[in-house]
């Protein structure tokens, strides 16, 4: 019964959201389901369940051999959120829970694209000279634990790029923490390849590789991290002044981060 309540509270929330045509950004969505829908409808009613939700398929060639010469590929939408809540509703009156799972999944995973797509567009078109390359645009998320939510742009100009990269990404947050919270010690040696610097008040780590060039990483709000790596920028001033040309406050306020 105390599942059934939380459910329903939730779902009919939003079908009255919708119903009433209210505007809702998606910030604020996210708060709200991070506040309800994380703790109380995805762990404790439907399980931890973990599964990524970005689809990937791998085709293998047919036993007769036939090469494909035609087709028009995949294409890739975000999931209609508005759809799947009143999917999931429906299935969870017809006590149909799997399918009443799946669709609050789908909608969730809706909510994240969007905010992504949000931080995206929010980025500057071209940084110090260098141009956005639109086809390396990237929004993904790859679960439903407000997790795994990554954005990326690249930008090109002559023989330099930089790509930036914002996620609530654990893997890579958590490398970063780890050295911060390391000790890591100051030294004038030339191999050290790591230091620790302020960044719009963000404390974060600057790298550099011979081959790959810097990345900066900086973990901003609670879970969240600003990536930018620069191929051949002169030095750590040029690249440390590009990437102040993206707004981590206005990212953090879209994750609806605290």
């Amino acid at each position: 019964m105390k599942h059934y309540r939380i459910f329903t509270g939730l779902v009919l929330g939003l079908v009255l959201i919708l119903l009433t045509g209210q505007q809702i950004t998606a910030q604020s969505f996210l708060k709200k389901l991070k506040q309800r829908a994380e703790d109380e409808i995805i762990n404790d009613v439907f399980g931890e369940e973990k599964k990524t939700e970005s689809a990937s398929f791998q085709q293998t060639s047919s036993a007769s051999g036939a090469k494909n010469t035609r087709g028009g590929g995949l294409t890739h939408t975000a999931p209609d959120v508005a759809e799947n809540i009143n999917n999931a509703e429906s299935a969870f009156n017809q006590g149909s829970y799997t399918e009443a799972r799946y669709s609050v999944r789908q909608a969730i995973l809706g909510i994240e694209m969007e905010i992504g797509q949000n931080v995206l567009d929010g980025f500057p078109e071209t940084v110090k000279g260098l141009k956005t390359v639109p086809e390396n645009d990237n929004v993904s998320s790859m679960s439903i634990g407000f997790v795994g939510l990554i954005i990326e742009r690249v930008y090109s100009g002559n023989d330099q790029q930089l790509k930036v990269t914002v996620g609530n990404d654990a893997a890579m947050l958590s490398a970063v923490n780890i050295y911060l919270t390391s000790g890591a010690y100051a030294s004038t040696a030339e191999d050290q390849n790591h230091k620790q610097v302020k960044f719009k008040d963000y404390r974060g780590v600057l790298a550099y590789d011979e081959y790959s060039g810097y990345t900066l990483s900086v973990p901003f709000g609670q879970s969240s991290i600003f990536v930018a790596e620069g191929v051949n920028f002169e030095n750590e001033q040029e690249i440390m002044a590009a990437a102040n040309e993206f707004d981590i406050e206005k990212i953090k306020k879209e994750f609806g981060e605290q």
